[in-house]
């Protein structure tokens, strides 16, 4: 079980803070004791944030304004996570999603998006992590999604690159354990913020049943941190699922490289 405490938690940097999920996180992490360093492209939006946060809780709360998807930007937040001794915790939050079907979807755009979702949140982790070891201890929260391991639901790069954001999570869970670092995956189903809009879809055509609440789904997320879990899945009724699913997965590992192929393909080879 892992328990936060209202004292000095040092700072949690949090990408894509300027609405939706990632201002969320700056609201609920304020009052765990993190003072905060906002990332996102609208200097404006960011401003509005940190002066409610900070007024709220009193925590030290600054604004960096970057696009992610701008090498020159990117490269700043990198050189800040890479030499601020305060940084104890990064939200890898920022991210993009798409609806439409391959052919409906315009590559560029694609590209775009892996950059962001895949490229930059992979430079970010490989500025932080260097220093979370050699002060053994830090925490990296990826926002992944529940597509990364249903990947038939809406537009397949969004889904192929919301898969690395969980594959990269268990593989640093399974690498930085022995360093007291903390990994967690979140995936969240359908979510009301403006990513339905973004991504050129309508929340409003979805299902009320399936849509949750943006601060439940934080709160959601931050309970699974505070038990333990490298995996989160706000809304999965039964942890059992997820522990059943991942024990089949483990259970292949074992026989994913052989050196024989099984008879099954044997005979079809002599058909």
């Amino acid at each position: 079980m892992f328990t936060s405490h209202k004292g000095q938690q040092g700072t949690a940097v949090v990408t894509g803070a300027s609405a939706g999920i990632g201002a969320i996180y700056a609201d609920r992490l304020a009052p765990r004791g993190y003072n905060l360093i906002l990332v996102a492209r609208s200097q404006k939006k960011l401003d509005e944030v940190a002066k409610r946060v900070a007024g709220a809780t009193g925590r030290a709360v600054k604004v960096v304004a970057a696009d992610l998807n701008n090498k020159a930007d990117l490269a700043q937040v990198e050189a800040l996570l890479s030499t601020d001794p305060d940084v104890t915790m990064l939200v890898n939050n920022a991210g993009v999603g798409a609806v439409s079907p391959l052919l409906g979807s315009v590559v560029d755009e694609m590209d775009a998006m892996i950059q962001l979702n895949v490229t930059a949140l992979t430079r970010l982790t490989y500025a932080v992590v260097p220093g979370f070891v050699a002060r053994g201890s830090g925490t990296i929260i990826n926002i992944s999604s529940a597509v990364a391991i249903a990947p038939e639901i809406l537009n397949g790069v969004y889904g192929g690159t919301k898969a690395f954001v969980l594959a990269f999570s268990l593989s640093l869970q399974k690498e930085l354990a022995g360093n007291n670092l903390r990994i967690q995956a979140v995936l969240p189903g359908a979510t009301a913020t403006n990513f339905w809009k973004e991504a050129g879809g309508s929340l409003e055509q979805l299902p009320e049943t399936i849509v949750m609440r943006s601060d439940d789904l934080v709160d959601a997320a931050l309970a699974g941190f505070d038990q333990g879990e490298l995996v989160t899945i706000p809304s999965l009724p039964d942890a059992a699922d997820w522990d059943a699913y991942e024990a089949a997965r483990q259970k292949l590992l074992p026989n994913l490289s052989l050196n024989v192929t099984p008879a099954r393909y044997h005979a079809a080879a002599a058909a």
